[in-house]
């Protein structure tokens, strides 16, 4: 069911436009290398079948996962050979881009400038990452968005009546279609497998319909796009912390579960949760940081699946607890004038007076001992003079917080007399 022409392909309105790049590539026959971004199943491989197809360039393909150096060179030696020798000019189909090393993909190099290949490569990684400079550079960018509902609905469609599929020897009903769709979580590779063996059901009982029970007895777990070491891994966790920083427990919990499902590391959600509970609530709640080591003790000693409980548990009682930045903004703002160079002398009265001839240096001298004063709270100078009228930890008035600010606001008067 591979798309034979860009009019086929389902999607990617925005490279199929006319005047595109894609479109230039194809309909004009120029030799153009390509970098194809997206997440799987969105037509990166088909991309590159239909530009070896319709220039009437060979097609060879090599993946980054089983292919090395020597495979790289091969390829390239021998499109040169065929060029110069037939004019033939070959396309160059790299896989998984990312996964090549560095010296793996300056072996591309040679082929892409001297336009021996038209190279397509595919990553479901962001290039600017994964893919050296020197590569990107000499590459036309094209960005493959997730397919919709409706394109793996169209997919699905073509794939009953065509008869490079099911060629209409089966029926398939809207409940059933609407499952295998739900269920391909817009990777239109999926849908046609999930559809596949539920045809491959339906045959096996007779039957020349394919139902949603039938659809459900082929496929019965929906397919949870994520990479751990791609976007979607950085993106779902990102989505996670901001919706807990956001305090939307629900929210939270659906991207708790995308990574549970997808075998996302609990001990790796577990660190994320303890640096939210200081970064995002700090003292408006104090026992946020409490509750997240307890947890990530927890994912420690009993493991999965039973952690999934803890994590639940930490990730709803971080998200409902107040919020408050000020530990942060407070930690921040210091490093930044320490880093400016705000440093200055420690006060003599503060400097280490324990050994000997420290007090004819004037060390410790005038030292007040803060229990010895009214309320456990001394009247002197703490910082040194270049950062002495700092105010870096501003307490807000959310939850437990409020006491804080309170009594901070008074004990920071007496300290410094004011």
């Amino acid at each position: 069911m591979r798309p034979r022409g860009l009019d086929e392909l389902v999607g990617q309105s925005h490279l199929r436009a006319p005047g595109s790049p894609l479109r230039q590539l194809v309909e004009g026959d120029q030799s153009l290398s390509l970098l194809l971004w997206g997440p799987p199943g969105t037509g990166k491989t088909t991309i590159a079948s239909i530009i070896s197809q319709q220039t009437g360039r060979r097609f060879v393909e090599i993946s980054a996962v089983s292919a090395g150096v020597k495979e790289v060179r091969a390829a390239i030696d021998a499109a040169r050979r065929d060029l110069v020798a037939t004019g033939e000019e070959t396309v160059l189909f790299v896989d998984e881009v990312h996964r090549f090393s560095k010296a793996q993909q300056d072996a591309l190099l040679p082929g892409v400038e001297n336009r021996w290949v038209t190279l397509v490569a595919a990553t479901t990684e962001n290039p600017s990452f994964s893919v050296i400079s020197p590569l990107l550079s000499r590459s036309l960018l094209l960005r493959l968005q997730s397919l919709t509902d409706d394109d793996i609905a169209a997919v699905v469609e073509a794939a009953v009546a065509d008869e490079r599929g099911l060629a209409g020897e089966l029926e398939l009903d809207e409940a059933a279609r609407d499952h295998i769709v739900r269920l391909a979580g817009g990777d239109a590779r999926r849908s046609l497998t999930y559809l596949e063996a539920a045809a491959g059901a339906a045959r096996s009982k007779g039957s020349t319909t394919i139902d949603v029970e039938t659809a459900e007895t082929a496929a019965d777990q929906a397919a949870v796009r994520y990479d751990r070491d791609g976007d979607q891994h950085y993106d779902v966790v990102s989505a996670f912390i901001k919706s807990v920083r956001g305090s939307d427990a629900d929210a939270a919990l659906h991207y708790l579960a995308r990574m549970i499902e997808a075998g996302e590391d609990p001990r790796f959600i577990a660190r994320r949760l303890m640096i939210l509970a200081s970064e995002d609530i700090g003292l408006a709640d104090p026992t946020a940081l409490t509750t997240a080591v307890a947890a990530a003790q927890t994912v420690q000693l009993i493991g999965m699946p039973e952690a999934q409980l803890t994590l639940a548990h930490a990730t709803i009682a971080l998200a409902v607890a107040p919020k408050s930045n000020a530990v942060t903004t407070a930690i921040f703002e210091a490093i930044a004038d320490v880093r400016a160079g705000k440093i200055g002398n420690v006060p003599p009265h503060l400097r280490d007076a324990h050994y000997s001839g420290a007090k004819s240096l004037g060390h410790g001298v005038g030292y007040v001992y803060a229990h010895d004063a009214p309320y456990g709270v001394a009247e002197q100078q703490y910082a040194p003079d270049v950062v002495l009228d700092r105010a870096y930890y501003r307490p807000t008035e959310f939850g437990a917080e409020s006491a804080v600010k309170q009594r901070w606001e008074r004990v920071r008067r007496i300290i410094r007399g004011k």
